[in-house]
């Protein structure tokens, strides 16, 4: 594309040829820096006496050039600009993200004790909870709410051994929170950092800076301070959520490589996990405590608490699923390293809201272990963030 030119009646011969050769040099000579802000769109030659404009005042310069837009507009040469706007959008819209995380994960948390306190079987709770978000999401699909994923055979094998992962970190947690408080389970389950460190050093071979191992110091030492002073300290519970921790890292390397150029949404990806995590965990929960197990703790239950337990159920099997969703929404739209600041604030809401909730006894030596444990994680992410930045 050329700027259009406009030519003063002088710049032609008598015989009005257009295409006369002296004057292509002219054109050619011209300074084309000039234009640089011009918009980039087909523009054409016009002669100033032409009547269609004769409208336009003649200026003294042999050549004046103007620029004139037609409408065949060049997108390809288009910068895009996006507006403050659209950036203050996207924040709102992120914080929207976390506030509704961590509201549905305080509100899980609180309806799953109160469920295990009432009916302690977690194999099956964990099951009830997967089976409710399976069934769901395969209503959405099935209604047009959510357009259906397209997989194919080798997603579903990638996704196997993520699947199997959760799993164990999803009953281990479960069995973790019907043994102990809900917030020992979430102060163990803050040094995840740490076995992610450790596993990607001592099995995957990864290399870390020395600022990112010096974090785990206080991970480890707030974990184990809470640990020793927990007034309600249970070997199963301390070593479920323990496993919860291991499996939940091994989930997200097998995510990380297995899943990679798998173009489906968080959602859909979460909704695929939760259906095959069912299927693993069927068989196994029906082998550890099984329906004569069931029926029994069952009746208990309504004996003691009433036909309140079904709702109870029922709302934390709902509540696990949006939550977990809503995660994987968020991580569509920050970064990995922002979803771990947020998960570490999130670990604080629900250790908070869990103690005034069942009025935990806490001793002041507990809570010093347990905040030195989160300002570890919080300082893990800040050391990840800054390794991430030099390495762009």
């Amino acid at each position: 594309m050329i700027p259009a030119v406009k030519l003063s009646p002088a710049a032609f011969s008598v015989t009005n040829q257009r295409s006369k050769s002296a004057f292509v040099p002219s054109v050619s000579i011209l300074n084309m820096k000039k234009f640089a802000s011009c918009s980039l769109r087909p523009l054409y030659l016009t002669r100033l006496d032409d009547p269609h404009t004769s409208e336009l005042k003649p200026r003294r310069q042999l050549l004046d050039f103007r620029c004139a837009a037609s409408a065949a507009d060049d997108k390809e040469s288009k910068a895009e600009v996006v507006p403050a706007s659209s950036e203050v959008a996207q924040k709102l819209k992120i914080s929207i993200y976390f506030a509704t995380w961590w509201a549905l994960n305080v509100i899980f948390n609180i309806y799953n004790k109160k469920v295990l306190n009432a009916f302690p079987y977690p194999w099956l709770t964990s099951t009830l909870s997967l089976a409710c978000g399976s069934a769901m999401m395969l209503f959405s699909w099935v209604t047009c709410l959510v357009e259906a994923p397209k997989t194919d055979l080798d997603f579903w094998k990638a996704l196997f051994p993520v699947a199997v992962a959760h799993t164990i970190g999803h009953v281990a947690a479960t069995v973790s929170m019907s043994k102990v408080a809900v917030s020992f389970t979430h102060i163990i389950k803050s040094a995840e950092p740490a076995f992610s460190v450790l596993v990607s050093r001592f099995i995957l071979g990864e290399s870390f800076p020395m600022p990112v191992y010096l974090s785990l110091l206080p991970i480890i030492g707030g974990c184990g301070l809470a640990a020793a002073t927990e007034l309600n300290f249970n070997m199963i519970g301390f070593m479920g959520a323990m496993i919860s921790n291991l499996a939940f890292v091994f989930r997200n390397i097998f995510s990380k490589r297995g899943m990679k150029g798998k173009s489906v949404s968080g959602m859909n990806y979460y909704a695929c996990l939760s259906i095959m995590s069912l299927v693993i965990l069927t068989p196994f929960a029906i082998a550890m405590e099984g329906p004569q197990m069931w029926a029994a703790g069952w009746q208990k239950a309504l004996a003691d608490v009433g036909p309140n337990v079904l709702w109870w159920i029922g709302a934390q099997s709902v509540f696990y699923h949006l939550y977990n969703q809503v995660s994987y929404m968020s991580l569509d739209q920050i970064s990995p390293l922002t979803f771990s600041i947020g998960n570490t604030m999130k670990r604080i809401s629900v250790i908070v809201s869990s103690i005034i909730i069942f009025r935990t006894p806490v001793r002041p030596v507990n809570a010093l272990g347990a905040a030195i444990a989160i300002f570890g994680t919080f300082l893990y992410s800040q050391d990840r963030l800054e390794l991430r930045v030099c390495s762009i």
